[in-house]
């Protein structure tokens, strides 16, 4: 391996260490981004199907060090209604994903003169990357209400799209929001809803491929899951110093951009 090998090495380290971190310290007032923020990260370095487990495995991990956090302030009913419903979608999605992978077709396309290169997966959650990112955007989106009657709907579509591409926190918080509860209760609650959905979906990944590969880069995963606890650890402790307004607008334009890079084939 030659200097510039080994560099860029470093550099994919070190994104991917940063970006665990912050995408947490952001998740821990929205209830959601980290997936989301992070999966362009490891997109830099594996295909993206790897990149889904492997932020899935980062995912469940750190819901479990922050549920251990906030165990105090979970309404158990509350999760129940809408993550029994969650769970049994999850597990369509995860099977979809796993369809996709084997059936992943290639997609060449010229824009602005310039030729692309991307795959149907790629455009898939990238697609997704951008219709959730309207919602912390688009004021309209952002002011939909839900009754509480919703919830168990609300659960099995995030549930759904957290199995097939791990988007599962926006929904989740849009119909979650209904239930009015405080903001300790609603983040602890969103936060074991989301273990539920990533405890399923990885289940699935499982029988599927993706995970012999994610076994072969251990070491990049232990570092991205204990960035993710530092990140989460100092999300609680200013969790009453920052406003949710401003942490869904950052992700949500962090987002766009992402989506777009990622159906280009730049990711």
């Amino acid at each position: 391996m030659n200097l510039i090998q080994i560099y860029a090495k470093f550099m994919d380290i070190i994104i991917i260490v940063i970006v665990a971190m912050f995408a947490s310290f952001m998740t821990f007032f929205s209830g959601f981004g980290l997936g989301t923020l992070l999966l362009p990260a490891f997109a830099l370095v594996f295909p993206i199907h790897i990149a889904i487990a492997m932020t899935a495995i980062v995912h469940l991990l750190n819901n479990v060090f922050k549920s251990t956090l906030m165990k105090s302030h979970i309404d158990w009913k509350t999760a129940a209604i809408f993550g029994i419903p969650a769970l049994i979608a999850a597990v369509i999605g995860a099977n979809i994903l796993n369809y996709l992978i084997e059936y992943n077709y290639e997609v060449n396309y010229e824009l602005l003169g310039t030729e692309f290169e991307t795959t149907v997966i790629k455009l898939t959650i990238a697609g997704l990357i951008f219709v959730f990112a309207l919602f912390d955007l688009v004021p309209k989106l952002k002011q939909l209400e839900f009754s509480d009657k919703m919830l168990p709907f609300g659960g099995f579509l995030s549930g759904f799209f957290g199995g097939l591409s791990g988007h599962q926190g926006a929904l989740r918080s849009t119909f979650l929001i209904k239930a009015n509860l405080k903001k300790e209760v609603y983040i602890a609650t969103g936060i074991v809803i989301s273990l539920v959905v990533d405890i399923s979906r990885l289940v699935v990944y499982g029988l599927g491929d993706m995970m012999n590969d994610v076994k072969e880069n251990y070491k990049l995963l232990l570092l991205a899951v204990l960035s993710a606890f530092i990140g989460a650890i100092l999300g609680k402790k200013y969790l009453t110093k920052v406003t949710i307004k401003f942490i869904r607008l950052l992700i949500g334009l962090l987002l766009i951009l992402i989506s777009i890079a990622l159906a280009l084939g730049i990711i």
